[in-house]
């Protein structure tokens, strides 16, 4: 069994000679060949941007990026202990949707989902649940509404943006799109909150962006599910007013199904579509996430792709040549070109191990979600502490005072690489 040796300086704050910095002007789509639809990101205040999709791996998969090209798996939003049971109890939880906004006293991740069984139109809705943290631990899960309540098939693909102070969630999918005023904490429908209609039933996954006093309405329209034989496509519409009307670019009207393209199938991608909400790199240039199915390995699902979006002279928003790129120039991080990521402790099997922000703490990170078993030693063999966990760890040796450290990780398959880490 392969054993590697790596130096970590506990409390320093910086990495030794061990560390490397790998640095590309370039990118290779797909950016995470994992079956992960519907996502949606976040950049939390910790520099990291955090995916979350739907729950093709159960309790709806979160990962994290500096760069939105190396992606780690961090966990799950719920566990089956705080899984959301109140409503569709044997329906999946799709299209999470995540925000970050003030609950109360205190800032909260807030994640809004959709629970349903495939096929079954009215049976399905929208719950929302909070936590402390962007990786995971969401709780207090509730309902906001069922179709059934507001008499309207189909109500999945939640879409949170908050405008001139109100709160507001749209849904829909293939059975017109609404949207509804929510409570000032974002945690349930404002009393007396009546929908309201901005497009008719071409599409599904609403997103709505602010962009030069615009509201783009960006939809995914065709079948998303059916790998090589899918027509999902992402297409859009404008208004002056978050309310709308949406019209496209000839000016027809988005409640009557006009809507414009954005991007298309490749030979390369089918299906591109459900994207989620543009995001910027340290250059202001903007980026757009989103599924498709890989030509060359259908089988993978729906993998997730990243393009740049570009804005042309009449204010649209576009993608080059309107297809998923295969490799495309890097977003820009670190006042550079491309990806910049600090690799340490980082073999062939991808686990990572590095220090925290945190005085006398390190992080495991995961490449996938298998569990694996990570001990600490002191220099001279002593066990210190040990655990078992699956995504990413947080190992606090702080109590142990100022040193060197032996980490070992493990994978519990016995197929993982061990090694050994120093901080």
């Amino acid at each position: 069994m392969k054993k590697m040796l790596f130096t970590l300086l506990f409390g320093m704050g910086t990495l030794t000679s061990a560390c490397a910095q790998a640095t590309t002007a370039t990118y290779t789509n797909p950016v995470i060949n994992r079956s992960l639809p519907d996502p949606t990101v976040i950049k939390a205040p910790d520099g990291y941007f955090y995916l979350y999709a739907t729950e093709d791996t159960h309790n709806v998969p979160i990962y994290r990026s500096k760069d939105l090209v190396t992606w780690r798996y961090a966990g799950t939003a719920f566990t089956d202990a705080t899984r959301p049971m109140d409503f569709v109890p044997n329906g999946s939880i799709w299209a999470p949707e995540i925000n970050y906004f003030q609950v109360g006293e205190k800032m909260q991740y807030v994640l809004y989902y959709s629970k349903s069984e495939w096929g079954k139109t009215w049976e399905c809705g929208i719950g929302v649940a909070v936590s402390d943290r962007p990786s995971g631990g969401f709780h207090d899960a509730h309902k906001l509404f069922t179709s059934d309540e507001m008499g309207l098939e189909n109500c999945i693909d939640p879409f949170f943006i908050e405008d001139g102070g109100k709160k507001y969630l749209f849904f829909g999918s293939f059975h017109d799109i609404y949207g509804i005023e929510l409570s000032e904490d974002g945690l349930s429908l404002k009393e007396g909150a009546k929908k309201f209609k901005i497009a008719g039933g071409l599409i599904e996954a609403t997103t709505i962006m602010k962009h030069d006093n615009w509201y783009y309405l960006i939809g995914s329209a065709g079948s998303c599910c059916e790998g090589a034989n899918s027509t999902y496509r992402m297409v859009m519409a404008r208004s002056r007013r978050l309310v709308g009307p949406y019209v496209d670019r000839n000016g027809k009207s988005a409640v009557g199904d006009n809507m414009s393209l954005l991007l298309e199938k490749s030979p390369e991608v089918y299906g591109p579509g459900h994207c989620s909400r543009f995001v910027e790199d340290e250059a202001g240039q903007t980026w757009i996430i989103y599924h498709g199915f890989q030509a060359s390995n259908v089988d993978a699902g729906r993998v997730t792709y990243l393009d740049r979006i570009e804005w042309d002279e009449d204010g649209w928003p576009t993608v080059k040549n309107m297809k998923p790129s295969v490799k495309a120039e890097a977003p820009i991080f670190d006042g550079r070109t491309g990806v910049h990521a600090l690799q340490a402790a980082s073999g062939d099997d991808g686990y990572l191990i590095l220090p925290t922000e945190g005085r006398g703490m390190f992080r495991i990170d995961s490449p996938d979600d298998v569990p694996y078993s990570w001990t600490v030693y002191s220099v001279n063999g002593t066990l210190l502490s040990r655990g078992t966990t699956k995504g990413t760890a947080v190992v606090d040796v702080s109590r142990q005072g100022r040193g060197m450290y032996i980490i070992k990780v493990n994978g519990l398959s016995g197929s993982q690489s061990e090694k050994v880490a120093f901080l």
